[in-house]
């Protein structure tokens, strides 16, 4: 009897199954476990916004704003790592991306804020009431952003014709004599491209550059937004000079300043440089606004620089950084900008890794040589 009781769930299931496969309306099994798969997924990842990437559940995890930055960047690392050649996206890896994307984002649906708003009851009383509403900087960028992700996806698609240029993964083949062994070579005809191909992959370069101008743009705007932790002025040095360094700060005050002549004089050979010259420079156009700003000449922010100097000094460092943000495009966040993210709300999340992944496309762009056969 008992065996019975056991086994009537198993024929039940297998009944079941029988009927269903008769059943020209029954859902497909493997739509359901694909279903299935989808959400434990997403399960899974919003448990790890929820913990702050922390699972063990011990309370040591990052903020919800860190957190949900991190799983775009991985998200987008991972989707387009595997993109290493200017061909389409594989259809399986596009479909990943903008699903996760899809679940990342539909977060910033709940980031809200209470606007005004009027309302009628039932019984005609007119009343001002207060509605939330998703942010402003989110209604407005992630518009933006998505149409910039569809205009980077349509670029891969224009590769799919081509048929000019191959690529090969012999490292023995590669000229380029640097560690990126693994990433393929792209081989052309011994007489080069044709003339039309050439218009084309500018065209192509021209239009990613475009993208990356907007994000850049998109992602300047709201890091500026966003204001500067307490941790970081903190950290500050108590003068520009200190954090600039005796000679770096002495090129800058001096009276003939040419932001082309500094940039060539100071030491950019690696990228750690700089970003460490950024970094020295960002830190020294905060202290010298808080120091503007000091009303009270006690303060520890307070210096015997005069006002219109410091304001020189401060116009000729955001000149020099401006500078940086053109020629190396693809420079590391600062140390300011990290602190920002950390430390205060969701606020770009989305932008600023996507930033990162258009880097990544526009790479493909820029580093294309022309190799013949």
């Amino acid at each position: 009897m008992e065996q019975e009781k056991l086994g009537w769930p198993l024929n039940r299931l297998e009944s079941t199954k029988l009927h269903f496969s008769n059943d020209v309306n029954a859902p497909n099994p493997r739509t359901i476990d694909r279903q299935h798969s989808d959400m434990e997924q997403m399960k899974e990842k919003f448990a790890k916004l929820l913990l702050g990437e922390d699972m063990s559940g011990g309370g040591k995890g990052v903020s919800s704003a860190l957190a949900l930055s991190n799983a775009i960047t991985n998200l987008a690392a991972s989707a387009f790592g595997e993109q290493k050649k200017l061909e389409p996206m594989a259809p399986e890896t596009k479909a990943r991306w903008r699903k996760e994307i899809d679940w990342l984002l539909s977060v910033t649906d709940h980031i809200v804020e209470f606007v005004p708003s009027k309302q009628f009851s039932k019984d005609g009383i007119y009343m001002d009431i207060m509605v939330t509403r998703q942010r402003s900087d989110l209604h407005i960028n992630i518009p933006g952003l998505r149409k910039l992700d569809a205009m980077l996806l349509e670029c891969l698609e224009n590769f799919k014709e081509q048929n000019e240029f191959y690529y090969t993964k012999s490292k023995d083949d590669d000229p380029r004599n640097d560690d990126k062994w693994w990433i393929p070579t792209p081989k052309v005809p011994p007489n080069g491209l044709s003339d039309a191909t050439r218009k084309w992959l500018q065209k192509q370069k021209d239009s990613v550059n475009q993208v990356l101008k907007a994000a850049m743009a998109i992602n300047a705007q709201v890091l500026s937004e966003m204001e500067i932790p307490e941790s970081y002025i903190e950290s500050l040095p108590k003068n520009g000079r200190a954090s600039l360094g005796d000679s770096i700060y002495k090129s800058i005050t001096d009276d003939y300043f040419d932001p082309d002549y500094f940039l060539s004089s100071v030491d950019l050979s690696s990228e750690h440089k700089i970003l460490d010259l950024k970094n020295r420079i960002e830190a020294s156009v905060v202290i010298w606004k808080r120091k503007m700003n000091a009303k009270d000449s006690k303060s520890s922010w307070s210096s015997g620089v005069s006002l219109e100097k410091r304001e020189i000094l401060e116009e000729r460092a955001e000149t020099i950084l401006l500078l940086l943000k053109h020629r190396f495009p693809g420079l590391p966040q600062s140390s300011l900008d990290i602190s920002k993210i950390q430390y205060n709300r969701v606020r770009n999340a989305y932008s600023n890794h996507k930033l990162s992944l258009l880097k990544h496309l526009l790479s493909f762009l820029l580093r294309f040589p022309c190799v013949p056969c």
